[in-house]
């Protein structure tokens, strides 16, 4: 599914290469926990996979092909970034969860659906009642989980998931990674991800394979 050939980046001000030529591929199921010091290019990785960036050098492939300046907005319909700290909107968690609905690229979806998203909070033992919440009186793992549950509910296949749970306590961290297991379960033979974490107990928990990275390196291999 996605792809990339000798994805590279440098810094633009320092000429520092954050990213070393990296290949790879993620494929239906996929269940990838990627790890590394700090500082190694693992958001640098995410966030070019995501084309949020630009790089220096390489290419990123979707279904094999070639992803168009024009099509990114429909490339990211599929290959979904998220980031640590979660951004919400002022209004409630149900305001929040309608707004990628009035974006451009959703424009031919059918909508918001509330019964979708509830089902979507189960999977982080949250009721109905969580929708009305201010999203400026929740907690940071209240704000995650309206955040992943704004990002599942439009049917992403492949998510990058940066550090999700690094800034959250015990508990929220468990309701995040049961989430999206939930999330994953309910299409394991289409749905994917790269989770970039530092906890190697959860690394074991989500993953499946183990890709580590290392002064901008990226190792796939099997350890």
């Amino acid at each position: 599914m996605l792809a990339a050939t000798h994805l590279q980046r440098r810094d633009a001000r320092s000429g520092v290469t954050l990213l070393q030529p990296a290949t790879l591929a993620v494929g239906a199921g996929d269940r990838i926990a990627l790890t590394g010091p700090s500082g190694a290019g693992k958001s640098v990785l995410l966030r070019a996979l995501a084309l949020l960036d630009p790089v220096d050098g390489g290419q990123v492939t979707w279904q094999g092909r070639a992803i168009r300046l024009n099509a990114v907005p429909a490339y990211r319909c599929h290959v979904a970034y998220v980031r640590q700290r979660p951004a919400l909107l002022p209004g409630t968690v149900e305001d929040n969860l309608q707004m990628p609905y009035h974006l451009h690229a959703r424009r031919h979806s059918p909508g918001f659906d509330r019964d979708a998203a509830i089902a979507l909070l189960a999977g982080a033992e949250r009721d109905a009642g969580f929708l009305d919440k201010n999203a400026a009186d929740l907690s940071g793992g209240e704000a995650q989980i309206a955040a992943l549950v704004r990002t599942l509910q439009t049917g992403p296949t492949v998510l990058l998931l940066d550090e999700p749970t690094a800034a959250l306590d015990p508990a929220s961290a468990r309701a995040v990674e049961s989430l999206l297991q939930h999330w994953f379960a309910q299409a394991p033979d289409r749905h994917a991800w790269i989770w970039v974490t530092h906890d190697p107990a959860q690394a074991q928990r989500i993953g499946h394979q183990q890709w580590r990275m290392a002064a901008g390196h990226l190792d796939t291999e099997p350890a």
